[in-house]
């Protein structure tokens, strides 16, 4: 994509996300990581008339995993910090979800966009408030529920118990001071009590080990007891998951963290093969896909901060809240959360 479209949707989703002429907006980023982008959403905020300044941290020094999350670079850098809590806007180019500067930024009242993935995608994926009033009315109920079951074909049936943590959504974009959202994204969550996730989940070939990026190959198995992984059986996927998170060498790794659905039409089951350089955020957003998480829940103001974390999106499961079908084998069966050609 060249520089005149990403300037282009840059000012897409910056008049979707309300910056206006008086605000300050921030552009994150380390090192050559995405200097491109931090540019464009430079001019982007000076078009909208914002203030807007760059503050780029020294490159990452690696860590313990292909994705160990919560080191933002800004822990021992509080001037940092304290710049961004004074903008009412900050552009993440870093990834800082999960991370303490994270919450404590919000917490003054900026709204935070994250933008990691690929510009063809971010383009393809462009928000919209059609869809995201269909994640609010999605993220509505999820909130009023008291539990969750997932089953599927394979042999899934786990439930979770709901009501301790806070309903999340993500549609793209952000308006509201202190919210943050990704970008692309079109997903609900929430998470189950600490000790009350309980029982199967078998993955089948085809769903998606993120961060590993990789499409499931064998059936793999997982047993869940009070709100932790305690078995993983299956063939080399199985391996695999076990390893890594043995690799962190953190019991709160096995902690089963968010859930939750996707609702983008436009998203492809098929989007790792397109943009292996990306998070997989195509993949959350995708239609009807079920998403179970392990590892930390403090973005959900839980106690688990560990490195370690999965996100697997499935497809072909059901989902019922209350015990009312809310995703039925991969389709959406709310009228209002399905898009006007499915309804």
């Amino acid at each position: 994509m060249d520089h005149n479209q990403l300037n282009d949707i840059f000012v897409r989703q910056l008049t979707l996300s309300g910056v206006h002429e008086g605000e300050t907006v921030s552009v994150l980023s380390r090192g050559d990581e995405r200097a491109d982008y931090a540019d464009a959403f430079l001019f982007a905020a000076q078009e909208l008339g914002a203030n807007t300044f760059h503050l780029r941290l020294p490159s990452a020094r690696g860590g313990s995993g292909a994705w160990a999350v919560g080191d933002s670079g800004l822990g021992t850098n509080p001037v940092a910090v304290e710049a961004l809590k004074q903008t009412d806007m900050l552009i993440d180019l870093t990834f800082l979800l999960f991370s303490k500067e994270q919450f404590a930024i919000q917490d003054a009242g900026t709204r935070i966009l994250t933008v990691v993935e690929p510009a063809p995608l971010l383009a393809r994926l462009m928000p919209t408030p059609e869809l995201r009033e269909r994640v609010e009315i999605g993220a509505e109920l999820l909130s009023k529920a008291s539990s969750m079951r997932i089953t599927s074909p394979q042999g899934t049936n786990v439930t979770y118990k709901l009501g301790l943590y806070p309903t999340l959504s993500e549609y793209g974009y952000t308006d509201t001071p202190g919210r943050w959202d990704h970008w692309p994204a079109a997903f609900v969550f929430t998470g189950g009590t600490d000790d009350g996730v309980d029982g199967t989940i078998v993955l089948s070939p085809g769903d998606v080990l993120l961060p590993f990026n990789t499409y499931v190959q064998t059936p793999v198995k997982l047993t869940i007891e009070k709100g932790f992984v305690t078995d993983i059986r299956g063939g080399l996927d199985a391996d695999l998951l076990s390893s890594y998170i043995k690799s962190f060498d953190d019991p709160r790794g096995y902690g089963m963290s968010h859930v939750g659905w996707g609702l983008d039409e436009r998203a492809h089951w098929h989007g790792l093969t397109q943009f292996p350089g990306g998070m997989g955020m195509e993949l959350r957003s995708f239609y009807g896909n079920v998403m179970f998480s392990i590892g930390p829940n403090n973005e959900l103001g839980g106690p688990n901060d560990t490195p370690c974390h999965f996100d697997i999106p499935m497809r072909g499961c059901s989902l019922f809240l209350d015990d009312e079908p809310i995703v039925a084998g991969g389709e959406l069966v709310v009228p209002e959360m399905r898009p006007a050609g499915r309804r």
